[in-house]
């Protein structure tokens, strides 16, 4: 089995060269890599060509047009069986594609999607984040996990696809936006099988502030309205989730602000959320420090969140505004 390595890329010189350098550890080597620049203002070639003696690589540079039609570029000049899609921001654990291949081979999967972790090598606000974004306390509870809600749907950090279904779905319909939700939802309504390879585990950097990462979950929210314009049945209710949260926080706010009797109420369930996040992060992380850094992150994970459904369910559904 042969694997193409589909990587696009923005502004990311750094990142890119820490991907790679994990790429030429692989104990499997039947594998190609291709980087898709996608218009950056700071690119990455010199740094891809270095590393033209330890891989087969190959590196394109295109128009800006989102990350969605970077990959679909890439498809296009893949000679790959199998299509591997990476962020620029993960490092790739050295039997990854041996413990895909040996997955694919036993299950015949046309598509996957695999888990992500914290690396050794995070910094603290980037073990924080990575906990909240995979947390049973949080919306990550159901993302690569295999107790998820619902059908499995990849997403684009870390999943592979068939050539036969790139053949058949001609890639990305959206190139940002939700758009590897709405493209696993595609794949699974033309009856390809799909699943989770829960050791087929990346390290995500995700981001490096509490702001970066506001603004990214922010935009997590606001795609969560624009796949549910695609297909208004993948609108559950646990998609809501963060939304209550968050005007739940805000009620807590302005009952203590009022120093309202049930202030007292508000407060005794967010202490009890929190010192959950607190325990459980340290249990996970053996830091003090990143258990507490995990409970700012989850609150603006589920607030981030929880504004940018609220505005586009408001705006798109509600005023039913383009």
């Amino acid at each position: 089995m042969f694997f193409s390595i589909i990587i696009p890329l923005y502004n990311r010189p750094q990142e890119i060269d820490e991907l790679l350098h994990t790429l030429t550890q692989q104990t499997y080597p039947q594998f190609e890599v291709l980087v898709i620049e996608d218009g950056s203002k700071v690119d990455a070639r010199e740094i891809v060509e270095s590393y033209r003696n330890q891989l087969d690589i190959n590196y394109y540079f295109k128009e800006n047009g989102g990350q969605g039609f970077a990959r679909n570029y890439g498809f296009e000049h893949a000679k790959g069986d199998f299509f591997v899609i990476f962020d620029s921001d993960c490092l790739i654990p050295r039997n990854y594609l041996e413990i895909v291949k040996n997955y694919l081979l036993e299950h015949q999967l046309d598509a996957y999607g695999g888990p992500d972790a914290a690396h050794e090598s995070f910094t603290p606000i980037q073990k924080a984040i990575s906990y909240s974004m995979t947390s049973p306390f949080t919306t990550g509870g159901i993302r690569g996990n295999k107790k998820r809600i619902g059908q499995f749907h990849p997403r684009s950090f870390n999943m592979g696809i068939s050539r036969k279904v790139w053949k058949k779905t001609d890639g990305f319909m959206l190139t940002r936006s939700g758009e590897d939700i709405e493209f696993s939802i595609r794949i699974n309504s033309l009856g390809f099988k799909t699943g989770l390879i829960p050791d087929a585990i990346v390290f995500h950097k995700r981001r490096t502030s509490f702001k970066q990462f506001f603004k990214q979950l922010h935009f997590f929210g606001r795609a969560r309205i624009n796949i549910y314009k695609h297909f208004p049945s993948e609108l559950k209710l646990v998609h809501f989730s963060p939304a209550l949260f968050t005007l739940f926080l805000g009620l807590s706010l302005v009952l203590n602000l009022f120093k309202s009797p049930l202030s007292g109420i508000c407060n005794f369930f967010l202490a009890v959320y929190v010192l959950l996040i607190f325990f459980h992060s340290w249990g996970k992380n053996k830091s003090a420090k990143v258990a507490f850094l995990s409970i700012i992150a989850a609150f603006v994970q589920l607030t981030a969140y929880g504004l940018g459904f609220i505005q586009d369910f408001w705006k798109r559904i509600i005023l039913n505004k383009s």
